[in-house]
């Protein structure tokens, strides 16, 4: 029968690792809390700035819309559970019960992982309008309610799984360098789960982006298509580009690490940039908010709307007018099917 330490305390999990306990605040301990909360703070109001706008403005009430309004929750979810994490680091961390210790990293791996599937249901979702030349999906709200509430049960039972079960509790020669309390499997799993999820978003976007050059290339050769046509196919070309540099720097390093720490590198100092690598994927939940819809006209138009609400009290909201040089703006393809001059 195995032993199981329920029982010892969060440095004996610590010491077990060999991963340092500080009982003092260094200086770069202070640098990083700094970093992060001011990381948090922004991604909170960013992203909150995201869900009212997509809340007071009809014309955002869409399925793709709804995603980038879930993607914003779980990234305002992600920027609380990062804030969570400063204030319960460096040398809080020793003073932690078992209990608080896995859910700081529960709320991490949570909204991290809903922030990521999310990012793929959007992957799919503009893979699907752009192949078939149309402004919004064909998706009723059930559909997009019941695929929102796919991502967040696929997010809770990728993060809660190490708290029921999962861990090394009752196997120390398991456990992380990283999270002390993980085992070392569930690290592996975690990470190559992610690794799939960002493989499948490399091939739908590379197939969007393909397909966009070339619909180009035949654009230029003809005289007939609209003018705004070509204007949208470049700015989707240059979102693509931007959603897969951005996804690639932010999580990539971070998984990499987390991968050889799940398989026991010995030689891998996995330590030393555990903590960049966190903010590097945190930052991306900064990121999302402004290419998803900071680079979309009628999202900064209401924005502007919201943070300017003091001069616009006396006069009543209403949707912008359609104009051509808007991002609603529609152009008529040879088919016959609209399209939209819009970065998502």
């Amino acid at each position: 029968m195995k032993h199981c330490f329920y029982n010892e305390t969060v440095g004996f999990f610590y010491n077990n690792s060999r991963k340092e306990l500080t009982t003092y605040w260094r200086t770069k301990d202070v640098l990083v809390v700094a970093l992060g909360l001011t990381v948090s703070v922004i991604v909170l109001l960013t992203n909150l700035l995201v869900i009212t706008a997509i809340i007071i403005n009809r014309r955002f009430h869409y399925p793709i819309y709804y995603l980038l309004g879930n993607l914003a929750a779980a990234d305002l979810f992600a920027g609380i559970a990062y804030m969570f994490l400063m204030f319960h680091t460096g040398p809080r961390t020793a003073e932690l019960s078992l209990k608080t210790w896995f859910i700081r990293q529960s709320l991490l791996d949570t909204s991290l992982t809903a922030s990521v599937v999310n990012l793929l249901a959007i992957a799919v979702e503009r893979h699907q309008t752009v192949f078939t030349m149309q402004l919004h999906s064909k998706m009723s709200n059930q559909r997009v309610m019941i695929l929102i509430f796919c991502i967040w049960v696929t997010a809770l039972l990728l993060g809660l799984i190490p708290s029921y079960g999962w861990h090394c509790l009752c196997a120390l020669d398991k456990c992380s360098s990283m999270a002390p309390l993980y085992s070392r499997s569930y690290l592996t799993f975690w990470a190559i789960s992610n690794l799939v999820i960002f493989l499948i978003m490399v091939v739908v976007y590379t197939h969007i982006f393909i397909y966009v050059k070339r619909k180009m290339t035949r654009m230029s050769k003809h005289t007939s298509f609209h003018p705004r046509y070509k204007e949208t196919m470049i700015s989707l070309v240059k979102t693509v580009t931007i959603i897969l540099s951005a996804f690639v720097i932010c999580w990539t390093p971070g998984q990499v690490v987390l991968l050889l720490d799940g398989l026991g590198c010995k030689s891998c100092n996995v330590l030393a940039v555990e903590k960049y690598v966190l903010l590097l994927a945190e930052i991306n939940s900064l990121i999302n908010a402004i290419v998803y819809s900071y680079r979309d006209n009628e999202m900064r138009s209401t924005f502007r709307r919201i943070l300017c609400f003091v001069c616009y009290r006396n006069s009543k909201y209403t949707p912008t007018v359609v104009k051509l040089n808007t991002t609603d703006r529609r152009t008529l393809s040879q088919n016959g099917h609209f399209t939209v001059d819009s970065s998502i």
